[in-house]
């Protein structure tokens, strides 16, 4: 995500009317409004309740967690943590990530990503839910990063099949990855990082990496400039994620284990430090990139797993955070190419998966929006 570039591409009110093509997917969807009352302004994410699947809490950038019936829209505040966070007008900190604990249904844990100052640094805390809202006084910080910068936070979690907690991080802000993060494995800047929670603390799984030395041993991938959003393919288990880009390309990455996905010596599929005769040798390119003539800011989504799009099936699905355009490539297709799904729409924040593997689109500007057929 990328605040400070709002004012240049937001141009988001209605949706272009367009004919399909001979692609059967390509401009043939629109973001229908669900949950009406869902409006809080700032939305940076939503995720259906586990054992509550037709409702959802929705983050607001401010610290607050709503719970929003998705049937009626009706909200109320289920967390409140606007004391602990810093969320100054136009970057991006803030409340930024929340997964639920694979046991949440009996546990009651769920686990959430902010921005806390003095000093400035990234906190992922375990909270308990108790009589259906979050308990402010169970919050048990875990992991807490120094952040030289304000922007460039990740704030993406996700729990894998492997019962992991996964979490992006952003590689330190201000631009062009001044400090070298994202290529440095002694930093837990600009990776997508892997550790235990079902224990008190956390634990280092020892299949990471470096669990065993020669790297920070929290990594699991590195060579991120700032990871917004990924998620899990709930059929084989396959981690999708975006990546905003720098000055020129957003990008696509499907994650595997010690990957490294090239930033800052590469931006998508070019060159970045050198500009030119930069070595790409031990880099994974990126599954699908696009241009700033395209969008400003990749939003990752879902591979649509749903019954209601059947030729959308093992689709990822994504989106721009500043255009509202979405896309989709296929993820068993490693040759093909990204289809176009809206031309244009509310700026993306983030993506939500249903029960039912329906997905829907998050709003910044406030609303919920299902993915739908024309």
């Amino acid at each position: 995500m990328r605040a400070m570039r709002i004012s240049l591409y937001i141009v988001m009110s209605a949706f272009a009317a367009v004919l399909l093509t001979a692609c059967p997917i390509k401009n043939g969807y629109r973001a229908v409004r669900v949950a009406p009352q869902a409006d809080f302004g700032e939305m940076t994410g939503a995720w259906v309740i586990p054992n509550d699947p037709g409702a959802a809490l929705v983050l607001s950038k401010d610290g607050i967690v709503h719970r929003v019936d998705l049937g009626t829209g009706a909200s109320s505040t289920f967390l409140d943590i606007r004391g602990r966070i810093i969320d100054n007008p136009g970057q991006e900190e803030g409340l930024l990530g929340l997964a639920f604990a694979p046991d949440y249904a009996t546990s009651g844990r769920f686990y959430l990503y902010y921005s806390a100052g003095n000093p400035r640094r990234s906190v992922v805390s375990r909270f308990v839910a108790r009589n259906g809202a979050g308990d402010p006084g169970s919050e048990q910080p875990l992991l807490q990063i120094a952040e030289p910068y304000d922007n460039h936070n990740g704030g993406s979690m996700a729990f894998g099949p492997d019962g992991m907690l996964y979490i992006g991080v952003g590689d330190g802000g201000s631009g062009g990855d001044p400090q070298g993060n994202g290529q440095n494995v002694n930093t837990l800047l600009g990776k997508i990082l892997r550790i235990d929670v079902s224990g008190a603390g956390y634990a280092i799984p020892p299949d990471n990496p470096f669990a065993r030395g020669g790297g920070a041993p929290e990594i699991w991938a590195w060579g991120f400039r700032n990871p917004w959003r990924f998620s899990f393919d709930r059929e084989n288990g396959e981690l999708w994620v975006g990546d905003v880009g720098q000055d020129a390309w957003e990008e696509v990455e499907r994650v595997d284990r010690a990957g490294n996905y090239g930033w800052n010596r590469m931006e998508g599929s070019a060159c970045y430090s050198p500009r030119s005769g930069c070595n790409p040798a031990g880099l994974i390119p990126p599954r699908a990139t696009y241009g700033h003539d395209e969008g400003c800011s990749v939003t990752g989504g879902y591979v649509y797993r749903g019954n209601e799009l059947p030729e959308m099936r093992g689709w990822f699905v994504y989106g721009d955070f500043c255009s509202g355009r979405v896309w989709a490539v296929h993820t068993s297709e490693n040759a093909s190419k990204p289809v176009q799904l809206m031309p244009d729409g509310p700026p993306v924040s983030s993506f939500m998966q249903d029960a039912a593997g329906e997905l829907y689109l998050v709003s910044y500007g406030g609303g919920l929006y299902k993915l739908a057929r024309k």
